[in-house]
């Protein structure tokens, strides 16, 4: 059967938004998997606006939703719209976007909180024991969606593992070509341009995460044919 995944995309750019290579890459292997994907993000102003170029911070306001349409060529819904009962699996993308706008882990570190319409669908998932992968940055919320004690990825970076540990996660270090699954909780992530010097190397993780997602979806699949 065709898997149905949902991805939550944070705006388009690393310095303020999803990761541009990082949420390509993940629609290119959903689509070579054959999975049917559907774009989500929040309807909320950014944390602030970056130039791309220069670095520099910008006096202006962008909204989550609209960047997010960039990378999905328009099609792309308010994450208030989605109804966890359609999809198999759900993958978000990092990018300083997961830290920014889907929470307030850039500036909270340990005391962040998960934007209110992203923690209520990524536990939903949790709660209904579908799969979910967290690429980069964005690992550092599995604690705030599932709990003290879950396992993941952020590579090696040791500020944001300490985080992570200080919330009640377990972080394992991770080389940018692999992935960390919890077994338990069906979540797989990989650390992708947090380690990453190229697309390339970012890809190698990603692929391997997108294509481990599916195989747990097949083996929920699995189980409820028995």
């Amino acid at each position: 059967m065709t898997k149905t995944v949902a991805v939550i995309l944070s705006g388009c750019g690393v310095y303020d938004g999803a990761e541009i290579h990082e949420s390509v890459l993940t629609l290119l292997r959903l689509d070579q998997r054959g999975a049917v994907v559907k774009c989500f993000a929040p309807n909320i102003p950014q944390h602030h606006v970056i130039n791309h170029l220069t670095g520099e911070e910008m006096p202006e306001s962008r909204n989550v939703l609209v960047e997010s349409a960039r990378i999905a060529r328009g099609a792309i819904e308010d994450l208030r719209e989605a109804d966890v009962t359609e999809f198999d699996a759900l993958i978000i993308p990092g990018g300083s976007g997961a830290a920014k706008n889907l929470s307030n882990f850039s500036t909270q570190g340990a005391g962040c909180k998960v934007q209110a319409e992203v923690l209520a669908m990524a536990e939903a998932f949790a709660a209904a024991g579908k799969p979910i992968g967290l690429i980069c940055v964005s690992p550092a919320l599995a604690a705030k969606i599932y709990g003290p004690g879950v396992t993941c990825t952020i590579g090696n970076d040791a500020d944001t593992a300490a985080a992570i540990n200080r919330m009640g996660g377990t972080h394992q270090e991770c080389e940018v070509t692999e992935i960390v699954e919890d077994k338990d909780r069906k979540l797989v992530s990989t650390p992708a341009y947090m380690v990453a010097t190229s697309i390339g190397e970012a890809a190698s993780g990603i692929n391997k995460l997108v294509d481990r997602v599916l195989e747990l979806v097949q083996e929920n699949d699995d189980r409820l044919a028995d």
